[in-house]
């Protein structure tokens, strides 16, 4: 799917045909194009779903920038042509918040329990959006990127405010993925896979909430900013 920004070509995401005005959302907010939802007056998505026109509210373009294109640590040829839109402001420290372990095993869980396009396919990754303990959202797709786009683009969408939520995904967690998170302000991020030292040590950076091997009966807690 291409996406164009003000008429601008910005991106391209190969993904699974679901929840694709999600992710463009999500993607739009993780990337720092947009900083608020409301930023967003309008996502066209064509009938086909392979082009998505978005426009924006507010023209903050820089096109003295070079438009380098960078490929992002997915496995899905995802693109982005040009940093025109992206602010170069750094983001905030994410705002901890008290948790407890069931929310992190309910997730799990749930990923025990697996999804449907992954169940038919076994070719997909998972995020799940958990409030409360409770698993509230799940998106699947070929990428674990395009996969947290999608739930952090849904809860945009139906306003749950992104600062509650512990958000699980199925994959490993890049540096690139950690960024995502905390541009989202999402504090609590969790996995069944392992950390790398650079993902632990932004989580500490930005006060991020990490847990990692989760698993149905238990996890490893990297970084926690609450029981320091």
């Amino acid at each position: 799917m291409e996406v164009l920004v003000n008429t601008v070509p910005t991106l391209r995401m190969v993904c699974t045909p679901d929840h694709l005005v999600d992710l463009v959302v999500g993607r739009l907010f993780t990337e720092g194009i947009v900083g608020d939802v409301d930023e967003i007056e309008e996502v066209y998505l064509c009938e086909q779903g392979t082009r998505a026109s978005v426009l924006l509210g507010c023209n903050r373009a820089d096109f003295s920038r070079r438009g380098v294109e960078t490929v992002p640590s997915c496995c899905t040829g995802n693109r982005t042509y040009n940093r025109y839109f992206t602010s170069d402001a750094p983001p905030a420290k994410v705002t901890p918040i008290p948790w407890e372990a069931e929310w992190v095993l309910a997730a799990a869980r749930a990923f025990a329990e697996d999804t449907p396009l992954h169940r038919r396919t076994t070719g997909t990754h998972s995020c799940y959006l958990v409030l409360g303990g409770t698993v509230v959202a799940c998106c699947e797709d070929l990428g674990r990127h395009n996969a947290f786009d999608k739930v952090v683009g849904l809860a945009l969408r139906q306003g749950i405010d992104l600062r509650d939520a512990l958000i699980f995904s199925s994959g490993r967690l890049p540096v690139d993925m950690v960024m995502k998170a905390i541009h989202a302000g999402v504090p609590l991020l969790a996995t069944k896979a392992v950390p790398t030292d650079e993902t632990i040590r932004l989580a500490r950076e930005f006060d991020l909430t990490l847990i990692c091997q989760a698993r149905p009966d238990g996890a490893i807690v990297y970084n926690d900013p609450t029981r320091r």
